[in-house]
């Protein structure tokens, strides 16, 4: 693998750009450069095991994907966007994943030095299913916005993570009918897509504990998510969804 050794910090988009050529295949729909010396023990872990357990589904919605390994990833100023780097950011900068998209194919941009694996899958699945939600048009949304305005409509407390549940909040707070289709509206599904499939990605990959707590939504609206997530992309052949929610693993 090639190393970068300057400068310490590189704009992802800029760093994308750089070694988009360099791309290394992995089957029909991903590509991958490293940026740091990997042995290939870890290049499995990192890359082999993560795409082998997505949707074939997904995998064709998607197309073309890329995957660039950095060391770390740091928050932008507002100006250059998120940053790759390769000396250690402060922990209140640091970011584990992020995506950028084009009008023929994508590229996910990826931290994993000094990285636990699973929240390496758990920021390689959440940057798959945000390019999934961008890519999604509104009408292979209405499914799981449809899903959406069931809870709101039964005052269904609680969502999967931290980016939908701050907009639920907000949708519930502003607009008298949560259920109306507004951009505040739009906004709340958009993201809520992208937490539950990454949360029915991870799960599909890897043995996971759904977070309890306040803000989690019921397991019984959780498992609807989940099941018309498995209609849309059901996990290859071998793989199963989440054991704690009635299904086990093969």
């Amino acid at each position: 693998m090639s190393t970068v050794a300057s400068p310490t910090r590189l704009p992802v988009r800029e760093l994308a750009n750089q070694f988009a050529r360099q791309l290394i295949p992995l089957g029909s729909t991903f590509s991958y450069f490293s940026t740091i010396p990997l042995p290939e023990e870890e290049i499995q872990q990192y890359l082999h095991e993560p795409i082998a357990a997505l949707p074939p589904a997904l995998c064709v919605f998607l197309a073309k994907v890329g995957i660039i390994l950095a060391p770390y990833l740091e928050k932008g100023n507002g100006k250059e966007g998120e940053l790759a780097a390769f000396e250690k950011p402060e922990e209140s900068r640091r970011i584990f994943g992020t995506h950028l998209k084009s009008e023929t194919d994508s590229m996910l941009v990826l931290a994993v030095k000094d990285e636990d694996m699973a929240d390496y899958h758990f920021a390689f699945y959440n940057a798959i299913a945000a390019l999934a939600a961008d890519r999604l048009s509104e009408e292979a949304q209405e499914p799981f916005s449809k899903l959406l305005r069931e809870e709101l409509a039964a005052e269904a407390h609680g969502e999967v993570d931290e980016k939908s549940w701050h907009l639920k909040q907000s949708l519930t707070r502003r607009q008298a009918n949560a259920r109306k289709e507004t951009k505040l509206f739009r906004d709340y599904a958009k993201q809520s897509f992208e937490d539950t499939l990454t949360l029915y990605l991870h799960g599909i990959c890897c043995d996971i504990d759904v977070e309890t707590g306040p803000r989690q939504i019921a397991s019984r609206h959780l498992r609807k998510r989940l099941e018309l997530l498995e209609s849309m992309f059901p996990p290859p052949d071998g793989y199963a969804v989440f054991p704690e929610l009635g299904k086990k693993r093969r």
